[in-house]
């Protein structure tokens, strides 16, 4: 089976999409480089990714190449455009004219920009994966380009960059959640365990049961508003004297444990 060089292509950019489980990610450089491979594949002139949370953009991310060009077009769709069309409906924005579409009153602020700067066509794709829509991918093509007519396999290529990205940017929020979750339970597991070892160590050197010292440290805790684990931590490292913890230590009145 013969394979075109821009399948090839279309392949290795699906397979980088796919890799945003690495230290260190980041996903500003990340969406630039799939914007890089829809100028490269698409022969466009740029093109960009506007993220959209809460029905809020909350950050644009562009191809390296003309990258004032499409940050000013995706910054000129605060009133309406191809990204915020794709994103709101869920669905692809076919290859429209810039002129045909200014003429319309389509989008006016956007198509006028795009005027300017020599764009005859573009087109979106939502990045969405499964239910949850992350954003848009929105395509600049110049007059070049645009003749002939786009067609359907332009849309589905940006389409497929699109999905893989989406799936990219679900796969490390779900990364995110889930080691800061493992954080979370380990720093749990490890303060119980100081805590059980200040237990062990007062009630060693008191001769008490472990149950009486620990409540000496919580009311040693409460009394000075500090977190257990603080005042364990502090006993395990003999920061805090037995005459401080023990009733009656530290000014306070005597208590039985």
């Amino acid at each position: 089976m013969r394979h075109t060089t821009r399948e090839l292509r279309l392949a290795a950019a699906l397979v980088e999409a796919a890799d945003t489980l690495a230290e260190g990610f980041e996903p500003g450089p990340y969406l630039r480089r799939v914007s890089d491979h829809c100028v490269d594949l698409l022969a466009a002139r740029a093109a960009g990714i506007m993220l959209v949370d809460g029905g809020e953009t909350v950050s644009f991310s562009t191809s390296t190449l003309r990258r004032e060009v499409a940050l000013e077009l995706l910054e000129a769709q605060h009133g309406g455009g191809p990204c915020l069309d794709s994103y709101s409906s869920g669905r692809p924005v076919q290859p429209v004219s810039i002129r045909v579409a200014h003429a319309n009153a389509r989008w006016p602020a956007f198509t006028e920009r795009a005027l300017r700067h020599d764009i005859a066509a573009t087109f979106a794709v939502p990045l969405r994966r499964r239910e949850t829509l992350f954003g848009a991918l929105n395509v600049f093509v110049p007059a070049l380009s645009a003749d002939p007519p786009l067609c359907t396999a332009e849309v589905l290529v940006a389409q497929a960059l699109a999905d893989a990205a989406a799936v990219g940017l679900d796969n490390h929020r779900a990364h995110t959640r889930s080691r800061t979750l493992s954080a979370q339970l380990q720093e749990a597991l490890s303060s119980r365990v100081r805590i059980e070892q200040a237990k062990g160590m007062l009630a060693e050197r008191w001769g008490v049961r472990a149950d009486d010292a620990f409540t000496a440290l919580r009311r040693y805790a409460r009394r000075h508003r500090l977190p257990l684990d603080q005042v364990a931590r502090s006993v395990i490292e003999r920061r805090l004297g037995d005459g401080e913890l023990r009733p009656g230590g530290d000014g306070a009145a005597g208590e039985p444990f």
